[in-house]
């Protein structure tokens, strides 16, 4: 797709394409993606139910554009359970993010995680190329 020739400097972009091919399989936990517009600016906020985790079982982390949320609960003490039908497994959850995009905060809020990101206003720049001899 990006091997034509007007395309140049477009490999990292290719490369953010097939990371977001890969990471968009997964189903668990569910999420919801919302956009807002706060303030002027557009604000793009993650929700993610994530019941039965703490705070401390949960990580966040930006790496390479891509936002990483991870989650893990850890067993304190063995159950003899009749019926288990909470789920309680790990999981990690990427989301590719454009150059520019900011992370707000992130909040645990009754069983959801909220995360909020700043999309970047638009900017058109014109550069004027000299020419030499």
């Amino acid at each position: 797709m990006f091997s034509s020739p007007l395309l140049l400097g477009f490999d990292d972009l290719e490369r953010l394409l097939e990371r977001a091919v890969k990471t968009s399989g997964e189903g668990y936990p569910p999420y919801n993606i919302e956009r807002l517009t706060e303030g002027g600016g557009e604000v793009l906020r993650i929700t993610i139910a994530v019941a039965g985790f703490r705070r401390q079982d949960l990580d966040i982390t930006i790496e390479d554009n891509q936002l990483n949320i991870r989650g893990r609960i850890k067993d304190e003490e063995p159950r003899d359970y009749l019926h288990r039908g909470i789920a309680g497994r790990q999981f990690a959850r990427a989301f590719v993010l454009a150059d520019g995009m900011d992370v707000i905060d992130a909040t645990l809020v009754n069983g959801l995680l909220i995360i909020n990101l700043r999309r970047p206003e638009p900017s058109s720049v014109i550069r004027r190329i000299e020419i030499k001899e």
